[in-house]
Formats: structure tokens, sequence, C-alpha cells
């Protein structure tokens, strides 16, 4: 067994998610059955020891059948109207199912804004904390009935990956109606399993799918940029089938395992990364990007050739290649007005009081592929 698959299987602490299409179906709404299933492997994981945090989709599909929708709805509002629905019978169903292992169950509702704002963010941090020290599961899932299209986080797949990070997890399981990450479509026949992901090489190129369900909104795209971001963190992943939940909570010999990476990114710089949102880009030069990304050197004036956005100095700002890929995110020290006059000049061409970092090395993250290809 792979050093991943032996972490993912001795965790202490566990963040599982779990996506629309392992607990409801289209025509018949919340699957009580599939759901019992997936409560049975993580009631047994608890039982050994570990604590463990539950990101469930599901709310949406739940609130189908009662409102006498065929399909998933398109528009916002009523995606909104069958989640208020679909919540409740969500949060009811684990409620019971949880309760035959005595378990107390804690919903934890969510918007981007309660990760991209820092304060939210330790808000956030110190409630789940308190749920898990008093034994409860904390079941989470996006604030589908307030979130607009401003605020949403697309997918419960970052979803995970970002909660991983915020309660300190082990590792992340992500299960779905895939077994696990192949070279190309699987319903093709034509296509290869992935079973271990040691870097970025062994999946550059691969051609992932959406669900077939038709009832969540990621499919396997959002997995493996989840599983990214999550192993780039240092959190190892293992992606597997919700039918395969119970060994994948115990032996995790099943799916396709992310290897993490050395280290496991402050919350900080984890923020700066994946989590805080971005109002404007810096376009830099092919040595400008030598030296953030392999060098993790700041960004100075003379590596930038272009700026895009309204942003202020301290907000977050993508880093892009010429090849116009984004290779890094970062805290700005200048205001977007003030820069168009400072790129392309060295330090010391610069007014005193204008002579530092565009963006310090400390407040600079490079993202992952970038930095396993550079």
């Amino acid at each position: 067994m792979s050093a991943t698959r032996k972490a993912v299987a001795g965790a202490e602490r566990l963040v599982v998610k779990v996506g629309s299409s392992a607990l409801t179906t289209a025509g018949n709404g919340l699957d009580v059955g599939r759901l019992n299933a997936l409560v049975d492997a993580i009631a047994g994981r608890i039982a050994q020891g570990s604590q463990l945090v539950l990101v469930s989709s599901g709310a949406i599909g739940a609130g189908l059948a009662p409102l006498a929708l065929g399909k998933r709805p398109r528009d916002l509002a009523t995606q909104q109207a069958a989640a208020s629905v679909g919540q409740l019978a969500l949060a009811h169903a684990y409620a019971e199912s949880f309760g035959r292992y005595s378990l107390t169950v804690g919903q934890v509702l969510l918007t981007s804004d309660d990760v991209v704002r820092r304060s939210h963010y330790r808000n956030a941090q110190r409630t789940f904390s308190r749920l898990l020290s008093l034994g409860a599961v904390p079941v989470v899932n996006e604030n589908d009935t307030v979130a607009t299209e401003e605020i949403r986080f697309g997918d419960n797949d970052r979803l995970a990956a970002l909660v991983a990070h915020l309660v300190g997890a082990d590792a992340l399981v992500l299960l779905s109606d895939v077994d696990g990450l192949y070279d190309g479509d699987p319903r093709s026949g034509a296509t290869r399993k992935i079973t271990e992901v040691t870097g970025e090489s062994d999946v550059d190129g691969i051609a992932v799918g959406m669900s077939s369900s038709g009832l969540g909104t990621g499919g396997m795209v959002s997995k493996l940029a989840a599983a990214r971001t999550a192993a780039a963190a240092g959190i190892p992943v293992l992606l597997a089938a919700a039918t395969d939940a119970s060994r994948a909570l115990t032996a995790a010999d099943v799916g396709t395992a992310f290897a993490s990476a050395d280290s496991r990114l402050s919350a900080r710089r984890f923020w700066l990364g994946y989590a805080a949102g971005t109002t404007g880009r810096l376009h830099l030069d092919d040595g400008a990007v030598t030296a953030v990304v392999r060098r993790r050197r700041s960004l100075l004036a003379a590596g930038i050739v272009g700026v895009d956005g309204d942003f202020q100095a301290g907000d977050v700002v993508e880093l892009v290649s010429p090849a116009q890929r984004v290779v890094a995110r970062g805290a700005v020290a200048f205001d977007a007005s003030e820069l168009p006059e400072l790129i392309g000049r060295s330090t010391h061409e610069l007014p005193e009081e204008q002579r530092r970092e565009v963006v310090h090395a400390d407040d600079l993250v490079p993202l992952a592929a970038h930095r396993a290809s550079s």
C-alpha cells in the first residue's frame, strides 16, 4: 500500500465529501438507503477513534421530488427554492441515520464569503473545532438558499478542499458515482484508471468529463481540481465511489490516491493561494515567472508587463505568465492606479517612497501545477 493510502487509512481527522449523484435520483429525490450506507461507513470510522467532517451535496436534489421538479433547475431562484426544501429533508435524514449510532450531527451552511473573508474564516474554524470537541459530526453544505452567483463556491468539491484545510484535516476523501480518476471518459470503455497520483505529471493532459447523473454541478473536473488543491496544501486525498465508502474509510485500498506536498501551507498562505477572492491580475514576463515560482522571490515592478482590474493595496491578485496561465496569487502592495507608471522599471529608477516589492515573497503563493513543473 502506498504511503498516501496509509495516511488516509490512519488519519485522525478526516473530511469526507459525498456528491448529489451518490445520494439522490432525479425521479425520486433523496435515496435513504444510499444515505444510510454512507453513514454506516462513517460511523464505523468514528468508532475507530477518528474525528470526521462530512461535506454533503444533495440539498437541491432532495428538494426536486417534493416540489414536483423533474430535473435540476437551471435558474438560481428555483435552485434556491429546491435547496430550502431539500436541505431540511437532508438534515433530518442525516440526524435520524447518525442517531442509529447515538451520534449527534451539527449542520454548517457556508457561502464562499465565510472562507474568503479572514474574520469569517476564523469564526468557522472555531465552530468546527468546538463541534468536534463535543463529539458531534459537522455536516457541511453550501448555503444554496441565500448564495448568489457572486458568492457561490460553484461546487462542493472545492468547498471540501477548503474545509479540509480549515479544520486541519489529516486527509480528504471525495466520494462520487465514479470509482476513481481515468485518463478519459470511463463511459467510452477505452480508458485507463489512474490509481496513484504522485505529482502533476501524472495528470497532465487528462481529459475528464462531467457526471452523467445531471444532479451535480462539478463532475470529475472539479474533483480533480479539489484534489490538487488539497494535495498542494499538504493534505492526502482519496477519490473513490460512494458505493466503496466502507473500504475507502477503512483500508483505503480503492479509487485514486493523491499524494500530498511535503509540507502543509499555513492558514494565511492557503487563504492567499486558494480561498481568497481576487480583484485583478498582474501580467509577468518570463524572468519574473521564474523568480516568483522557482526561486520564491518577491515580485518587483521590473517584471510586470501589464495590469488588469481595480484593486487596492492589500487586495489579492493573480500573477499571470506570458502564456496567460495563472502561476501564483498574492497580496499586492500598490493600488491599481499606481502601477502603470511603475511597471517595467528597475527598483533604483523608482521614487524612493515606491521602492518596495509589488508582491512580497511572504504574501505570495505559487500555484500547484507550476511549482511541480518548474
